[in-house]
């Protein structure tokens, strides 16, 4: 059985964790066939958005615990290359010109956490959870820190990952975690129209609008304008008639 489910539906590509045994829980594997179904959607021309979703009654439950085994610190190679996979899993969402709406149809914990605020829109069911546990484990929220202080406000980020305690659907829009919380069974719908809604946008000026959203987070105001400026004048090039 194929651990990441892969199905289009008109301009929309839907990605589907597929290992609900585990609580479609990263392994290695999984880690490398979303990373490769990312870029694939990003160079297939007729996919024009990506859903993400998990199948069964979660999402994420993060890292599969069962290899941390053999990440120890005499086998250096393994401890790197798996930080430097999902390093680059975590960082691909934002560097795809293609919008990815993250569907959280249950618990997102640690790195799951990590993914459903990756995507450019998250939408939650209401009976879903959202959290970083990892310091109850004795490691780190690392790689999935960076996207959580660019969604958070410092004080609540802190306490989710330094206290490691899941919050709700409802606590996590509040704190602007997820664009909006659904019905369970409506989610799919939902997320499936937004990336049709997004899927209908004239590609370019889509690809360009996320490149310089990505780009202006982090920039100092005056930076930002210019870069502002620079999209404006390059999008004549490209509106439609």
């Amino acid at each position: 059985m194929s651990e990441l489910l892969i199905e289009d539906r008109g301009g929309v590509r839907i990605l589907t964790l597929n290992r609900p045994d585990k609580r479609n829980a990263l392994n290695h594997a999984l880690t490398q066939c979303l990373l490769a179904a990312l870029h694939d959607a990003e160079a297939d021309d007729a996919v024009r958005s990506i859903v993400l979703t998990g199948a069964g009654p979660a999402f994420c439950a993060g890292a599969d615990l069962t290899e941390f085994k053999d990440l120890t610190p005499d086998k250096a190679h393994l401890v790197e290359s798996r930080a430097e996979l999902t390093m680059s899993l975590h960082g691909v969402f934002s560097r795809l010109s293609k919008p990815v709406v993250t569907a959280i149809n249950g618990a997102a914990m640690g790195g799951g956490a990590g993914l459903a605020l990756a995507g450019d829109v998250a939408l939650m069911a209401s009976t879903a959870k959202l959290g970083y546990p990892e310091v109850k484990h004795g490691i780190v929220a690392a790689i999935v820190m960076a996207n959580l202080v660019r969604n958070v406000g410092r004080k609540a980020a802190f306490e989710l990952v330094a206290a490691g305690e899941p919050v709700d659907a409802a606590r996590a829009c509040a704190l602007g975690m997820v664009n909006r919380v659904t019905a369970p069974e409506e989610l799919m719908a939902e997320a499936c129209a937004v990336g049709e809604k997004f899927a209908a946008v004239h590609r370019p000026a889509m690809a360009a609008t996320k490149q310089l959203f990505y780009r202006v987070l982090d920039l100092p105001f005056a930076q930002a304008l210019e870069e502002g400026r620079d999209i404006n004048q390059r999008m004549r090039a490209f509106q439609k008639s």
